[in-house]
């Protein structure tokens, strides 16, 4: 093989690589905070609720943000939740913001202590394993970012999770 065309070849094989590891990123920008692994559970047929996690929202920054609210086109409401255990009974309600504290990382994965996650009210269809869709978040000062959500079926159930 002539050296142009091996080099050719090696070229276009790297530009593949780089494009099918952009293609499945799970993380994304939005000012200097960082969103790390958007994902939902599967939901039931006929479940008209499902919720999003993130495995980390961090602002490595000097300056506070806030998630003000969130939209996608799956569902017809996003509301920021919190749940907690009150007891043996837990409870969940919504919140007008999340606080994203300068140099801080938050996790919000299904089962976690904070309880975080964003519902998602009147779906459109039941969120599938393996289907992916997009979410726009709306933060106080980094603005809008539009990220992907993957669809998955968590390794193994979170302790005291109840599924929405």
């Amino acid at each position: 093989m002539r050296r142009a065309e091996w080099a050719r070849k090696a070229l276009c094989a790297w530009a593949l690589c780089v494009a099918m590891g952009a293609s499945l990123a799970h993380d994304f920008k939005a000012g200097e905070l960082r969103i790390d692994h958007p994902y939902a559970t599967p939901t039931a047929p006929g479940l008209r609720t499902g919720a999003v996690y993130f495995r980390t929202l961090k602002n490595p920054g000097a300056q506070a943000d806030r998630l003000l609210s969130a939209t996608t086109p799956v569902a017809a409401r996003v509301e920021i939740h919190q749940m907690r255990m009150d007891g043996d009974v837990m409870r969940m309600r919504a919140v007008p913001a999340l606080a994203l504290p300068a140099r801080s990382e938050l996790q919000l994965r299904h089962g976690t202590p904070s309880g975080h996650h964003l519902m998602l009210f009147d779906l459109k269809a039941p969120l599938q394993d393996g289907e992916r869709f997009p979410i726009t978040l709306r933060f106080e000062h980094a603005g809008e970012c539009e990220v992907m959500v993957w669809v998955q079926t968590p390794r193994r159930p979170a302790p005291g999770h109840v599924h929405h």
